[in-house]
């Protein structure tokens, strides 16, 4: 499948620019951005986006937009094998968009679908090359260049994380194979089978992750016998 890619030097939000592409009837554009002014993650939570990070949307057409949660399931199995392969650096997938390292998050998704014209947004935030965070996330956040050091390769990256996820995109998702992303992503989640604690717009839930279910919520065993379907939230794990 072939693709765009446009790059911004500053953009508000890489998500906002793709749903103004989408309004053009654009797909399969990737949208990239040096800095953003007002990125965001899920529940409109402010994302620092800062210079040195990696910020990019994916807008896609598919066939049918739905089964959403796979689209970030694809991202995060991309993210991780692509820094693998371009740093060394073995990371963990958090349930549901998160990729961390030893605890401390690298990576955000925030997959988004744009009705009713079909089309999904899915923005990838990597931090890669900073070396310092404001002090609200600094003791929760790291980058790639503070794990390993060295500054790293950011076009590399982008084009790896692009490659991967179109490689699962075309040969599993718009062929409705999500049994197939959901094992690989299992492979390289940490959050199945410990103890977590999951804040939801229904309250606090603590309990053992035992998988996800066909909609990609997280299973979580409450009791004996209990076991509550989480769609989202956040959860905490001890590490």
């Amino acid at each position: 499948m072939k693709y765009k890619i446009f790059h911004f030097k500053s953009l508000a939000s890489t998500q906002d620019k793709a749903k103004e592409f989408s309004k053009k009837g654009l797909g399969n554009v990737v949208i990239v951005a040096d800095v953003q002014t007002r990125g965001r993650g899920r529940f409109k939570r402010k994302w620092h986006s800062a210079k040195g990070g990696l910020w990019m949307s994916i807008l896609l057409a598919p066939k049918k937009a739905e089964n959403l949660q796979y689209l970030t399931f694809a991202a995060a199995i991309a993210v991780v094998k692509s820094i693998k392969k371009i740093t060394g650096i073995s990371t963990k997938i958090k349930w549901p968009n998160d990729v961390h390292y030893n605890g401390r998050k690298l990576c955000g998704i925030l997959t988004e679908g744009i009705f009713p014209a079909n089309y999904a947004v899915i923005g990838i935030g990597v931090n890669v090359n900073q070396s310092k965070f404001p002090n609200e996330i600094k003791n929760t956040a790291i980058s790639l260049k503070m794990i390993k050091n060295q500054t790293i390769d950011i076009k590399k990256l982008i084009g790896n994380i692009i490659y991967e996820f179109f490689s699962l995109y075309n040969n599993y998702y718009n062929k409705n194979q999500f049994r197939k992303i959901s094992k690989i992503w299992k492979m390289h989640c940490d959050t199945i089978n410990r103890d977590v604690t999951a804040i939801t717009r229904a309250g606090r839930l603590s309990g053992k992750a035992i998988g996800i279910d066909e909609e990609g919520r997280l299973l979580l065993k409450t009791g004996k016998s209990n076991v509550v379907k989480v769609a989202e939230g956040d959860i905490s794990i001890r590490y």
